[in-house]
């Protein structure tokens, strides 16, 4: 039982994503200085494959059986995430412990942010939301976390070769 109430909330974390999430107004925002579109050289440029999923505990992180991706391009980016329990309670973010949805991407290198407004989601209710993600990229790892830190999930990618 403790594991599915762990499970529910941080299948938010994908947008990641994923799983799992701010969300800000649903009208697009206007990027600020420092914000623009990715291009196709920027840091988050191309496919990523989750390696894991950690929920923050009482005094560290806990590995969440999770597996996914997410993809970005140019201007938009994709989500895919799945808890491998299929039985697992539908959350805001995932049906039958699914996760899916993509939209269009505004990045803020300076910030180390990027937002998604959501343009299609298996998850209806996200359609027209804008959520935004901290990130963080060392070499061939991207890091996403909550803008909210009291969210605590951990979703940790790695670049996938062609």
């Amino acid at each position: 039982m403790k594991k599915h109430m762990l499970l529910a909330p941080l299948s938010l974390a994908l947008l990641i994503s994923t799983t799992a999430c701010t969300s800000t107004a649903s009208t697009p925002t206007t990027p600020s200085p420092g914000t623009s579109s990715a291009d196709q050289t920027g840091p988050l440029n191309g496919e990523w494959r989750m390696t894991s999923l950690e929920g923050s505990g009482p005094d560290a992180y806990t590995e969440i059986p999770y597996g996914g991706q997410i993809d970005f391009n140019s201007e938009t980016v994709s989500v895919q995430a799945m808890n491998p329990d299929t039985t697992a309670p539908d959350t805001a973010y995932t049906v039958q412990g699914y996760e899916a949805f993509y939209g269009d991407l505004s990045v803020d290198e300076e910030a180390g942010t990027f937002s998604v407004e959501i343009e299609s989601a298996l998850a209806r209710e996200l359609i027209g939301q804008t959520l935004t993600r901290n990130f963080e990229v060392t070499d061939d790892t991207l890091v996403l976390t909550p803008v909210d830190v009291s969210e605590g999930w951990r979703a940790t990618y790695e670049r996938h070769a062609d």
